[in-house]
Parts: C-alpha cells; sequence; structure tokens
C-alpha cells in the first residue's frame, strides 16, 4: 500500500508557488514573480512533488501542465489560498475597526436607550461589524472582560463601586435617580420633590439585602429609613406597582425612556443620588472596541431633559 502524501510539507509559500507554476505553465514564470532562480523553483517543486507521493506536472519540450494528481491538488490548493486570503483581510478588518464581531455588554438600564442609541449610530458607520449584546449585572460583565467573552461594556459603580479587575474604563454620565409617582400622587404636580416629603412612602426596591443602596444612603442623609417591603426587581414590575399606587420608587435617569403612560417623574431636590456610568474595555481594546467607547461619552451630550 504506498504511502500518504506528507500534507505537513504543503505550506501557504508553496503552495503559492505551485499555484503560479500551474497557471503560468512555467517554472521561468514563477521564478520571475517571486524572484527566485529557476533552479530553485525546480527544487522546491520537487520537494512538493515528493511530499504529495508522485509526479504533479509533465515536464514538456516548452514549459510544464498538471499531472491528473497535480490537478487534484491545485484544486485544494486554490480553495486553501483563497480561504488565507479571506482570513487576511478580515484580520485586516477587525485591526482596523472596519469588521468582525463586537461583543458589547451592558446593564439593563443602559440598554434602554443609551447602548441601543449608540449601536444604531456605530452600525450606520460600520455596517460589516458584527454586533452581539450581552446584558448583565456590572460585576459580571466586567467579569466577561477579564475572560475576553467582551469587548467592552457599560458599567456602573452602584451598588458598591466599580468592579474589580477592570482595565479601563471611559467615564460616561453621572446617572442621577428620578423618582417615579402615580400620576395622581399628592406630590405629581411639583417640578421637583424634597425627599423628606416621602418618608411616610413605600418604596419599591430589588437591591441584595445587606448591600448599601443609593436610595438608603439619600434617605438616611434625609433623616429617615425608607420602608421598602415590596421587593420588585423587574424594572417593568416596578412601574406597574407604582402604577398601582402601591409605592414609588427610584428610576436612573437613563431609564426614563421607559416609564409607561400613568407614571410621572420628577427630580429630587438638593443633592440627587446618583450613580456612575463608565465604559470598560480590556487592556488591549479592539479599534472598533474604542471607537463605540468614544461614541458612547458623545451620547451624553444627546440626553433628554428631565422628565415632566
Amino acid at each position: 500500500m504506498p504511502a500518504m502524501p506528507d500534507t505537513n510539507a504543503f505550506d501557504a509559500a508553496t503552495l503559492r508557488l505551485f499555484d503560479e507554476v500551474a497557471r503560468s505553465g512555467s517554472f521561468t514564470a514563477a521564478a520571475e514573480l517571486f524572484g527566485y532562480t529557476q533552479s530553485a523553483v525546480s527544487r522546491r517543486v520537487a520537494a512538493l512533488e515528493r511530499a504529495a507521493g508522485g509526479p504533479l506536472f509533465e515536464r514538456l519540450a516548452r514549459g510544464v501542465r498538471l499531472t491528473p494528481a497535480g490537478v487534484a491538488l491545485h484544486r485544494h490548493a486554490v480553495a486553501v489560498l483563497d480561504r488565507l486570503q479571506r482570513a487576511g483581510e478580515d484580520l485586516a478588518a477587525i485591526h482596523e475597526g472596519r469588521g468582525g464581531i463586537l461583543r458589547v455588554g451592558a446593564f439593563a438600564t443602559a440598554s434602554v436607550a443609551l447602548v441601543p442609541g449608540t449601536l444604531r449610530r456605530f452600525a450606520g458607520r460600520h455596517p460589516d461589524v458584527e454586533l452581539r449584546v450581552i446584558e448583565g449585572l456590572s460585576a459580571r460583565l466586567a467579569d466577561g472582560l477579564h475572560a475576553g467573552a467582551l469587548d467592552v461594556a457599560v458599567i456602573s459603580d452602584y451598588p458598591s463601586g466599580l468592579p474589580d479587575g477592570v482595565a479601563r474604563t471611559l467615564p460616561l454620565v453621572d446617572d442621577r435617580l428620578l423618582v417615579a409617582l402615580p400620576a395622581d400622587h399628592r406630590l405629581a404636580a411639583e417640578h421637583d420633590v424634597d425627599l423628606r416629603d416621602l418618608a411616610g412612602e413605600s418604596w419599591i426596591e430589588a437591591a441584595p439585602r445587606g448591600q448599601p443602596t443609593l436610595l438608603a444612603t439619600a434617605c438616611a442623609a434625609a433623616g429617615f429609613t425608607p420602608r421598602t417591603g415590596l421587593r420588585v426587581a423587574e424594572w417593568s414590575g416596578k412601574f406597574g406597582f407604582v402604577a398601582a399606587g402601591l409605592g414609588v420608587t427610584l428610576v436612573p435617569e437613563l431609564a426614563a425612556g421607559a416609564v409607561p403612560r400613568g407614571l410621572v417623574l420628577r427630580p429630587l431636590r438638593g443633592t440627587a443620588p446618583a450613580r456612575k456610568v463608565y465604559a470598560a474595555l480590556p487592556a488591549t481594546p479592539l479599534p472598533a472596541a474604542l471607537e463605540l467607547a468614544g461614541m458612547l461619552r458623545e451620547w451624553q451630550m444627546c440626553t433628554t431633559d428631565t422628565p415632566t
């Protein structure tokens, strides 16, 4: 039984030389194109033929032509070289920010307007970049960046500071918290609200037990402890409870656009509680990730006025 060809010898440079000889039908033409001597081309083709297990070219009086084995190898060589060419183009596009996949992480309320609005602008500039979005808490997103599963993430310092392990951050916006009230609430007609006037309200809260919250900190500064009997995690659920008159809640200004009819948002008088929002990047970010982070930063100049 004949030995199997040594395909490990089919390196890209040899396949390119083989392809040119096959196309031109001439060792001399291939030698001129690649800057080799004709004898060097002959030696490399001979080495390829040994690895292939037999002749790849018929030597003619003028030039050469492929043998049946040469035709078969040339078909595969063309496919391999084409894939390598496309791989090079894809890599160049990624390194230049023109293509590839960009994996974007964001916490929930950043996905109301900040992230989708910015991604729309980014996609308009770079239609060949495939966008993938992952939603999660800031700590989980930081882990994703560290593990190489994300290319850029929108994170915040809430509830207990920036997560550990983030290589690079770019400040985006101070996201102040507004109070959501039922439209028929006694304070709904006010331009802004003193937190002390809400001391007797039930607060719809969902932060993990035992962790500091902006609500607790702000209320403590106002001289009272908030009543937080109803614990609702999803923002849509919080809005439903407030609309039903079962309590009030704080809403990040980033999520103002998601508040349904029947509720009003009012800023808090004096120093309003706020969280800082950042674009987070790995130590060596992709150009597309850097550009998206810059576009996220531009968004802060396009935020809407305080809802009324």
